[in-house]
């Protein structure tokens, strides 16, 4: 079943993320996949078990407590966010396995610009050279997934250093802008999607 790819461009984060409640809710095993990227205004975003002293510095940017797992982290204009709509329970895998699929995929296409990338089993996200360039939070309902990823490609990184990114104290954060490729969010996409299609369609590894 193919997945339906939405460009939603800028967009402020909590109507977002009660659309893709709603999406969850009202799905059914028909539904097909919907990948939704989007850009959203400064936000912090908290997790389930986000704790509040993670945000280390005050400031005058919203903060939103969400659903997903993890902890704190920051959404802003100059980054890629696509949300992953799609039914967990046809994959076949664990949980685990969704998680270094969705890495994966951006490791390839970092890879395709040059940049050596690599994910850490006891840190999801992606890094490059011990920093974070990608970071990772997921719901999963009912057997199907919402929230997804996020991707620094060209953004003002300030607002990363009033928080413990993820819960890390001292984390620090980079984007493919300071990895020396100059690309748009809309370049970004263009080049995840057919990465994020390809590992998420592979079926379960035989043995």
């Amino acid at each position: 079943m193919s997945r339906l790819v939405k460009q939603l461009g800028l967009v402020d984060y909590t109507p977002t993320w009660q659309a893709m409640q709603a999406f969850t809710d009202s799905r059914t095993p028909a539904t097909p996949d919907e990948l939704w990227c989007v850009e959203h205004p400064p936000v912090y975003t908290l997790g389930l078990a986000g704790k509040p002293e993670h945000l280390i510095m005050p400031s005058s940017i919203e903060v939103v407590k969400c659903d997903r797992g993890g902890q704190v982290t920051y959404h802003g204009p100059g980054q890629l966010v696509v949300y992953l709509l799609i039914d967990f329970k046809r994959m076949g895998i664990g949980v685990r396995e969704l998680v270094r699929r969705i890495e994966q995929a951006i490791i390839d296409m970092l890879g395709e610009l040059g940049i050596a990338a690599y994910g850490d089993v006891n840190a999801p996200g992606v890094y490059v050279g011990g920093e974070k360039i990608a970071s990772l939070g997921l719901r999963i309902k009912n057997g199907a997934v919402y929230h997804g990823l996020s991707l620094n490609v060209d953004m003002d990184l300030t607002p990363f250093l009033w928080i413990n990114p993820c819960g890390y104290a001292g984390l620090k954060v980079t984007q493919i802008k300071d990895q020396g490729v100059a690309l748009t969010v809309a370049q970004a996409a263009e080049r995840l999607l057919p990465q994020l299609e390809r590992h998420l369609t592979v079926m379960k590894e035989t043995a």
